[in-house]
């Protein structure tokens, strides 16, 4: 078992930066590719970023591209989703997601955090 806790969300104006962080425990943290993925009222769980266990590949939603960063510290046990440019349309109830492989879809995400919230006032 992996448990994950997120930390970081709350209310930003549109333009604001936040940063993310989740903190693993449990099993080894760099045996587990790790994401974020966040979800909307009324919305599917959609795919915002992952970083493979080294953290040499990363991958992004097209919607967060050139916008958000992934990143990890293996030694802290711990992920982050650093956020620039924030939009309205960003608000969302963001979760850390731990898999085998960084292509992760929500079906194969092996854990999940609880989840952390990010309102951006337009």
């Amino acid at each position: 078992q992996v448990q994950l806790v997120e930390s970081g969300g709350g209310l930003v104006q549109a333009g604001g930066s936040l940063r993310l962080s989740c903190v693993a425990s449990g099993r080894t943290f760099s045996n587990y590719a790790m994401g974020w993925f966040r979800q909307a009222p009324g919305k599917e769980r959609e795919f915002v970023a992952a970083i493979s266990w080294s953290g040499d590949r990363t991958y992004y939603g097209r919607t967060v591209k050139d916008r958000f960063t992934i990143s990890r510290d293996n030694a802290k046990n711990t992920v982050y989703l650093q956020m620039n440019s924030l939009k309205f349309e960003d608000t969302a109830v963001y979760y850390c997601a731990a898999d085998k492989i960084p292509t992760m879809t929500r079906i194969s995400v092996l854990y999940w955090g609880q989840g952390t919230q990010v309102t951006v006032s337009s």
